[in-house]
């Protein structure tokens, strides 16, 4: 397996804290199975998505805190999911500087197997920004009473051929990508928020991207409802309009002791001349994008023990003037201590 270097020397870092101050570890490791019908990409069935991860965190000092997480992104790789170090003044002020998993909407801070109960991310995450998004930069959040907030200011996000293929770790312009969100504690089982981005994306810091997303999240020992509504628009050159991707989800499960069936809606449509397959730069445009998807998953989560969990779903996919037989059904085992 080849290991990203960088990832190494922060575990070695981590490793070496004085006894006093040995992190707290948390592991993570899944397993999927899928079996779609024949104009899927699973016809056959095969099993997928080996995923592991491992996150120390602590404090090295009163109010100085660190976090580190290395995460499988395929079989044979790798990466650093999150390194950062923090200075934590008080519930309110959270301040830290690193690599930071970008707080746009819940599910992109959240969406490991044992967190969520679907397999496979929702259509629009990882379609408007990168799946698993991350920045270097620095980071602010808090709570204040019901009221918790998020602000950061890091390299942002680049130009790809889509928008799922902005993740960048060195800067390509001047500009600086820039956003937060703002969330509301509605009650003890009730949260809503709001959530911004800008940044310029191409290296002549020109034309930029714009993202606003919606969310709330309702859980209680019974049920859980989650919502997530999330747009992007992309500057293109002249004489190309401006690229748009809208999407949402609907997710609602409900707790029969150790069993929670659950049912999902998703949306997602993507529209855009210049970028696409073949894209190559501002004197290159691709072949466009004309995305236009929905899905409906009805599932079966079991929490076999604390630590193990084991789900089921059956996806109906659909795409805007095509029928396709490519209806998917997927198993996955998570396993979290």
């Amino acid at each position: 397996m080849r290991y990203h270097p960088f990832a190494l020397l922060a575990l070695l870092g981590v490793l070496a804290v004085p006894a006093v101050a040995q992190p707290k570890v948390n592991g993570y490791f899944s397993l999927d199975y899928l079996k779609g019908q024949d104009q899927s990409l699973f016809s056959f069935g095969t099993f997928q998505n080996a995923q592991a991860g491992l996150l120390f965190s602590g404090e090295w000092a009163p109010r100085f805190a660190y976090a580190l997480e290395i995460q499988s992104k395929d079989i044979s790789r790798f990466e650093i999911e999150q390194a950062w170090a923090g200075f934590l003044w008080s519930e309110t002020v959270h301040l830290k500087a690193g690599l930071y998993l970008v707080p746009f909407g819940k599910y992109n801070e959240s969406g490991r197997a044992f967190q969520t109960r679907l397999i496979q991310a929702p259509l629009p995450v990882g379609e408007i920004f990168p799946a698993s998004w991350r920045d270097i930069g620095l980071l602010i959040e808090g709570k204040a009473g019901f009221f918790l907030y998020s602000a950061y200011l890091g390299n942002g996000l680049a130009e790809g051929e889509n928008l799922r293929a902005g993740q960048q770790f060195k800067d390509n312009n001047r500009d600086k990508g820039r956003g937060g969100r703002l969330g509301l504690l509605l009650s003890e089982t009730v949260e809503a928020g709001l959530s911004y981005y800008s940044g310029r994306i191409d290296a002549e810091n020109k034309r930029g991207l714009r993202l606003n997303g919606a969310d709330i999240t309702w859980s209680d020992s019974s049920v859980n409802l989650s919502v997530e509504y999330m747009k992007g628009e992309i500057e293109n050159p002249a004489p190309f309009a401006k690229g748009t991707a809208e999407g949402w989800f609907v997710l609602c499960s409900i707790n029969f002791g150790s069993l929670s069936p659950l049912v999902a809606y998703e949306k997602f449509r993507y529209e855009d001349a210049f970028h696409g397959s073949g894209y190559a730069g501002p004197l290159a445009a691709g072949l466009g994008i004309f995305d236009n998807r929905n899905l409906w998953a009805i599932g079966l989560v079991a929490t076999i023990h604390q630590n193990i969990v084991l789900k089921l779903e059956y996806d109906f996919n659909k795409e805007s003037n095509l029928e396709l037989k490519n209806n998917m059904f997927r198993a996955q085992a998570a396993v979290h201590f």
